[in-house]
């Protein structure tokens, strides 16, 4: 089955350290290989690991074993086993999750990535394609260029990718024919031109065979391009151009290993720096003169892209993790509010107007995202209509930052253009995006000091201004024991205001129903309102049912610790729907009224609310007391 002079570098054995350090100073490239279901990618890696002797005595007998017994060669080698190594992998014959090799050759070493073909798996392909420098996109010969060729191409487009290998796989099936290879890459040509692809590097290859990939193939005379390795191994790597731009740093941590020594630790995204370059902290603006650039192996001359590094400064500043250091003349961008690509990566839709944590470097910040402005259908490159993203699409949004992040465009920056959605209840990872821009009007709109402020308000009224936020189902008494909390109030002097759920929605929210969406809006509107009667150092009581906890945590997040009390008034479903004060639920159960809560759309009680109340064990006035136990003293 094997070439029996088939041996891996002797030096490994012999001298690791001696090894290693032939190794140390290759550079190293990032790749992928993508494209549809059974286009070869893992028989490509595979061959790619054989043929650059990175396989071990013990590796080489199971996959010999394992290709006699699950391969599909008969009795030759089956290379995608060396790549597929899930179970259900193997049984079957498709990559499911992205599998990561390394290799090397004489001019340099390599982290592949075998990235999965079919659609459902599209979000694990994204994952592997983020930090990769170039794409090498497969073809089966005899199929030529299909949907999941143009999604893989789109997407590494969309990524960032510039260098792009067409790789038309299983030449050997169809006789290493010149005009069909020929028929194939115009095809894609005119594919790749639609969508902004402005070059590519087309290969005619065998992975089973070995042609092309490391050696010139005599089936294929007619080709007098490079040979795949050839290449892997002179393109340019992503760190060489990100040297030439503009110094960019995320701060990762303050290093503070003792009194006499504070730096700034983090990788380089972009750019140079050495000591007396001025550097500038953002988002706060200030400026400093580097003094030292200090790595474990000592103080550098100069640090480049991709090295972490830890950087004293002359000049004290205030500089802290998610901050970012940058040449002081040619800053990043801050700002809020941004136009961006998504890719969705979750089961669960996208919530138009739901907070979400952003992930962008070194930054986590709450984001909310508005409808999307369109879908791409990969596969025209049109613009689809769309109320939300599902698993797998990609849609162009705006979102905006609860505070103002350092960021570069992703087509400038990926470090700084790049950023994860994290759903602020699961912490599942629920998207994957690029910033295009900052909007126009979180640039030339800024927050206006006032000489009166929040604590003034607050201390002419001789009180501590409060959120009590009551939710619970329709029925349970929330706005009737609010109503009884704030005449309590009013007898100790308190200055209050109650906004009741009902009540807004005549005029504030009369725009909004009573979908999923919508009812996010309310409550973030009704957020937005309380916030600012707290600045002017009201108590405020809020009666909505606000049925997600993630909308209750979007709003606590707008106002100041500790001055958010949530109050859960707790009704059972059974006891609510028996009062029916508004005949609300018979209309719901009749099929008259959609997305009532508690019948067709789900309540989300609070995990650990400040204040719980049982409406079945209390009367409204009871309740009310004891909640006014609960805040005094409010001063």
């Amino acid at each position: 089955m094997t070439d029996p002079i088939y041996q891996t570098d002797a030096l490994i054995a012999e001298d690791i350290d001696a090894y290693l350090e032939q190794h140390q100073n290759k550079s190293m490239l990032r790749f992928i290989t993508c494209g549809s279901v059974d286009d070869g990618k893992s028989t490509l890696i595979g061959r790619l690991l054989y043929d650059s002797k990175m396989i071990f005595e013990d590796q080489l007998a199971a996959l010999e074993n394992d290709s006699r017994r699950v391969g599909t060669q008969g009795q030759d080698i089956d290379f995608a086993l060396l790549v597929d190594g899930l179970a259900a992998e193997r049984e079957q014959g498709i990559t499911i999750d992205v599998a990561y090799r390394f290799f090397a050759t004489e001019k340099r070493k390599f982290i592949v990535a075998d990235c999965p073909g079919h659609e459902q798996y599209t979000r694990n392909m994204v994952t592997g394609a983020s930090t990769a420098d170039c794409a090498v996109i497969l073809i089966d010969a005899r199929k030529g260029v299909l949907v999941q060729t143009r999604r893989h191409s789109f997407l590494c487009h969309q990524l960032g990718i510039r260098n792009l290998v067409l790789a038309v796989n299983k030449m050997d099936l169809i006789d290493y024919d010149e005009t069909k290879f020929n028929a194939i890459v115009s095809d894609y040509a005119k594919f790749a031109e639609s969508i902004g692809i402005e070059s590519f590097h087309a290969v005619p290859i065998s992975g089973l065979a070995g042609d092309n990939i490391t050696s010139r193939s005599d089936n294929t005379d007619w080709y007098g391009g490079p040979v795949l390795i050839d290449l892997l191994e002179t393109m340019q790597i992503g760190n060489t151009a990100s040297q030439k731009k503009p110094f960019r740093m995320p701060v990762q941590w303050v290093n503070r290993p003792n009194l006499d020594f504070r730096g700034f630790s983090g990788l380089i995204a972009s750019g140079t720096v050495k000591p007396g370059d001025e550097l500038r902290s953002l988002p706060s603006g200030k400026t400093s003169t580097v003094k030292s650039v200090v790595t474990m192996d000592g103080e550098l001359d100069e640090a480049v892209a991709g090295q972490s590094i830890t950087i004293t400064l002359e000049e004290e500043i205030d500089c802290s993790r998610g901050d970012v250091l940058a040449t002081a003349d040619d800053p990043p961008e801050v700002a809020d509010q941004f136009e961006t690509t998504i890719v969705w990566m979750d089961d669960e839709p996208l919530v138009v107007g739901r907070g979400y944590w952003l992930k962008l470097g070194t930054q986590m910040v709450s984001v909310t995202i508005a409808e999307p402005k369109y879908e791409i259908d990969v596969n025209t490159v049109e613009h689809l209509a769309s109320q939300t993203l599902n698993l797998n699409q990609i849609g162009v949004c705006e979102i905006t930052t609860d505070r103002r992040i350092v960021f570069n465009p992703y087509t400038e920056n990926r470090a700084l253009g790049g950023f994860i959605l994290i759903d602020k209840i699961t912490n599942h990872t629920v998207g994957a995006g690029m910033l295009h821009f900052s909007l126009r009007r979180s640039q030339n709109v800024h927050w206006q000091p006032t000489d009166i402020t929040r604590d003034h308000h607050a201390s002419m009224k001789n009180q501590t201004p409060r959120v009590l936020w009551f939710t619970g189902l329709s029925g349970s008494g929330k706005s009737t024991i609010a109503n009884e909390v704030e005449k309590k109030l009013a007898l100790m002097n308190r200055h209050t205001f109650l906004l009741d759920g009902d009540n807004v929605r005549h005029g504030l929210n009369k725009d909004l129903g009573f979908t999923e969406s919508d009812r996010i809006e309310n409550i973030r509107r009704i957020g937005e309102v309380a916030k600012l009667m707290t600045d002017a150092g009201l108590i405020v009581l809020t009666a909505f049912i606000s049925p997600f906890r993630a909308d209750r945590q979007l709003v606590r997040d707008m106002i100041d610790g500790g001055e958010f009390i949530e109050i859960h008034v707790d009704t059972p479903l059974e006891v609510a729907e028996a009062r029916d004060v508004k005949g609300l639920y018979k209309k719901a159960r009749e099929g008259k009224l959609k997305n009532f809560t508690g019948i067709d759309s789900p309540y989300e009680p609070p995990e650990s609310p400040e204040i719980r109340v049982n409406t079945v064990e209390m009367t409204p006035e009871e309740a009310a007391d004891h909640i006014i136990a609960k805040i005094l003293p409010l001063k």
